[in-house]
């Protein structure tokens, strides 16, 4: 970390060298760094970066369940980690910042069951599928995570929002 600081952020790496003693982490104030980091978060469309993240999921459960050799299978599983981690690391950040402050802790633990209970449809859908005879049990199980993907995806797609935005600002109207 400390060459990409270096060349990019130096003064941020200026202050970590300074201060050995307190920890490094959430304590620069350095708006350069803020920027980078944003710059992920950034897209015309406000909830297309979670549309990408869907697509990456969807694309890595479909090689994954289509997977012919060992590089569609890594690739799959690649793309997997991208759509899962991003989503886990963004959903949360999203949640706290829209929902009112007297339930964001609500939203978050919300959040935390759904992933848990996601686990465990995970490793029971897991269990049934490792008796399938052949080789399609572990195609089953890898191709299923299609199914929060698309959740995702559509959840997250913008006729979704013009058509809740469309219909709660005509029934207001009235």
């Amino acid at each position: 970390m400390e060459p990409f600081l270096k060349k990019f952020f130096p003064e941020v790496n200026r202050k970590m060298r300074e201060d050995t003693k307190v920890s490094n982490y959430c304590k620069f104030d350095s708006q350069l760094l803020a920027t980078f980091i944003s710059s992920f978060y950034q897209s015309p469309r406000p909830h297309s970066v979670y549309i990408d993240w869907g697509v990456a999921f969807l694309a890595g459960s479909a090689l994954g369940g289509s997977a012919f050799n060992i590089y569609m299978l890594i690739f799959g599983r690649l793309l997997l980690g991208v759509g899962i981690g991003f989503g886990n690391q963004s959903v949360p950040l999203y949640l706290s910042e829209m929902a009112p402050p007297k339930y964001r802790g609500t939203f978050i633990i919300g959040f935390q069951l759904c992933a848990a209970i996601g686990v465990l449809s995970t490793n029971l859908l897991n269990y049934g599928t490792q008796k399938i005879k052949g080789s399609w049990g572990w195609r089953i199980s890898l191709a299923m995570a299609a199914a929060p993907a698309s959740i995702l995806t559509i959840g997250a797609s913008d006729w979704w929002y013009r058509y809740s935005f469309s219909n709660h600002i005509n029934d207001s109207s009235r």
